[in-house]
């Protein structure tokens, strides 16, 4: 019995019912925005092919089959389907087929039953195998087209990100000649008016003065700072590693600090008996990191005591550490703390104060510039303490 000729008087028939299946499989998800002619594709092709393969007397059109299934691929990898998807909507064709030939199969032959059979399987799987390597192929291109588009765009935000950085570094060089001179001159007239007292009608002025002045301080650190920051980033800070005298330098940073802690009423407890005489490091970076940790402790400290201690920690490393009894920091800020502009207090009090939210991480960049680290404890209501671990030898790098 020759199948061919039911197979192309039912091909209508078989496609509406294969589409159909394919729409109501719950499992085909990217079927649900296609329409009907986008779902059955090249399959008119497929199975008059295979009605060629299962006729007697006409040669096989194989080549119709791998060209159409290599199509069928291409078309499903640009809809989306997954391979899921495909190996199901073959396994529905393979069963419709079999559905609308099965009155045809039981009145025929063992023989031809088999033959049929054995055809039918054969040219769905290699419809399939075509299919999937065309289907492979298509995602292959669109992953190196994506990579490629990935690869451009990272390339834009690096040129952006740069751009920024000198944008931002630029505009802070800019604005520090006329703050510098505006504060330069409003220190000077408030200390002549200072001297003229004797007039009552200047005490306003002098308030007014006073808020400039402070403010202009206040927007010349937030300047140095960002261009600190900036400069670590864009990799032109450079380590100046000499030998240091450890004593010296803390006490030079103890007279800058003592009296903030003296307005305050802290007692500042000093305790380095234990820390080496000499280290090779940057002494202007160093006076930097104690100093940032110092202020930041008694600005957030309204009673009892800083302390600062060092000691030697092994035969390579030595360490500092600044504690306080203030605030504290809650633990999920204790993450962020090191980020620049953040603030881990929402206390307005705290929020208005001279900080400038760069000095811990001025502090974090410039502790890995001098190949240290930097360890934070914390707990709210009970204070902080910052540990900076340092090599007694730094070296230059780069």
């Amino acid at each position: 019995m020759d199948f061919s000729q039911t197979l192309i008087e039912k091909s209508d028939a078989i496609l509406d019912k294969w589409v159909e299946a394919v729409y109501q499989d719950q499992e085909i998800e990217a079927t649900k925005e296609l329409t009907f002619k986008a779902i059955q594709d090249s399959l008119p092709h497929v199975l008059k092919a295979l009605a060629t393969v299962l006729s007697k007397s006409e040669t096989s059109d194989l080549q119709t089959v791998v060209d159409a299934s290599l199509e069928h691929g291409r078309l499903r990898a640009e809809q989306g389907f997954e391979p899921e998807e495909i190996a199901r909507e073959y396994r529905l064709l393979r069963f419709v087929i079999f559905s609308f030939l099965e009155e045809d199969l039981l009145q025929a032959s063992p023989k031809d039953v088999l033959r049929a059979v054995r055809l039918i399987d054969t040219v769905i799987d290699e419809a399939i195998a075509r299919c999937f390597n065309s289907y492979t192929q298509a995602r292959l291109q669109e992953l190196k087209q994506l990579q490629n588009h990935l690869r451009l765009t990272n390339q834009e935000l690096t040129r952006l990100v740069r751009a920024s950085k000198d944008s931002l570094s630029h505009l802070a060089h800019e604005l520090k000649t006329p703050l510098t001179s505006i504060i330069g001159y409003s220190d000077l007239f408030l200390r002549q008016h200072r001297q003229q007292l004797g007039v009552q009608d200047t005490y306003s002025n002098i308030e007014s003065i006073e808020r400039v002045l402070k403010n202009g301080r206040l927007l010349l650190r937030l300047i140095n700072d960002t261009l600190e920051i900036s400069r670590y980033e864009a990799g032109t800070m450079r380590l100046q590693p000499t030998l240091t005298n450890v004593p010296e330098l803390i006490n030079s940073v103890i007279e800058i600090i003592e009296p903030l802690a003296r307005a305050k009423q802290l007692s500042l407890v000093v305790n380095c008996d234990r820390a080496p005489e000499q280290v090779t490091t940057d002494p202007l970076r160093l006076q930097q990191v104690l100093t940032n940790l110092l202020s930041n402790a008694i600005r957030y400290t309204e009673s009892g005591l800083v302390r600062l201690e060092c000691w030697l920690l092994t035969q390579e490393q030595w360490a500092i550490s600044i504690a306080d009894s203030g605030i504290g920091i809650s633990a999920d800020a204790q993450v962020e703390i090191f980020n620049p502009y953040f603030r881990a207090i929402a206390d307005p009090q705290v929020q208005n104060s001279d900080g400038t939210g760069l000095g811990l991480a001025i502090v974090s960049r410039l502790v890995q510039l001098m190949q240290g680290e930097i360890k934070v404890n914390s707990e709210l209501a009970k204070g902080s303490t910052f540990t900076v671990i340092l090599p007694l030898e730094a070296v230059t790098q780069g």
